[in-house]
């Protein structure tokens, strides 16, 4: 039992930026805000990050973290179980500081990665194991500390688990027709 509550409490820390990693396809067919984080800017001849990185996205992935810490922030002042449970206290913490630092730190790490994907030439949508699967864990962690610092237990287990549990949603989400690839 102590495994698996530790990898629940893991999980639920970072469940705002797992949804904002998840929410962006979920909005692809909207036009709203549906322009290039990067304008469509090139470096050394190579996109900056490439026409798939949206504000769109940002702005989707950033409101499904608020709306996940929103809820975590409720279900932490109603449930003693969720309150034992949880690593952070939500009560300490303003869930949209939560959200944002969660859901931008998620989505950031992934612009980051992308930036570096393009220098070594690997297409949009086409994997790139294994930073495809932390760029978003990194992220979410560096920006979370700026209000709260996991101890390197849950680091490690979020670094470990986290990229299986990513490419096992994406192979779903293909499989459903959400993503264009399994990976």
């Amino acid at each position: 039992m102590g495994l698996v509550f530790f990898a629940f409490q893991s999980l639920y820390l970072l469940l705002p930026a797992l949804l904002a990693n998840m929410a962006p396809p979920l909005f692809k067919k909207m036009r709203f805000l549906d322009y290039p984080v990067d304008f469509g800017a090139k470096w050394k001849g190579k996109p900056l990050f490439g026409s798939h990185k949206t504000y769109r996205g940002l702005f989707f992935g950033i409101i499904a973290a608020i709306i996940t810490s929103y809820v975590q922030s409720v279900l932490f002042s109603s449930s003693g179980w969720l309150r034992q449970a949880s690593l952070i206290d939500y009560s300490a913490h303003n869930f949209v500081i939560l959200g944002v630092l969660l859901g931008f730190g998620a989505l950031f790490g992934d612009i980051v990665k992308s930036f570096f994907k393009r220098r070594v030439n690997v297409k949009p949508g086409r994997p790139w194991i294994p930073f495809d699967q932390l760029d978003f864990v990194v992220g979410a962690l560096l920006f979370l500390a700026f209000v709260y610092v996991p101890s390197w237990k849950v680091v490690l287990f979020l670094l470990v688990v986290v990229p299986i549990l990513h490419i096992l949603t994406n192979h779903i989400g293909f499989y459903l027709g959400i993503n264009k690839s399994k990976w």
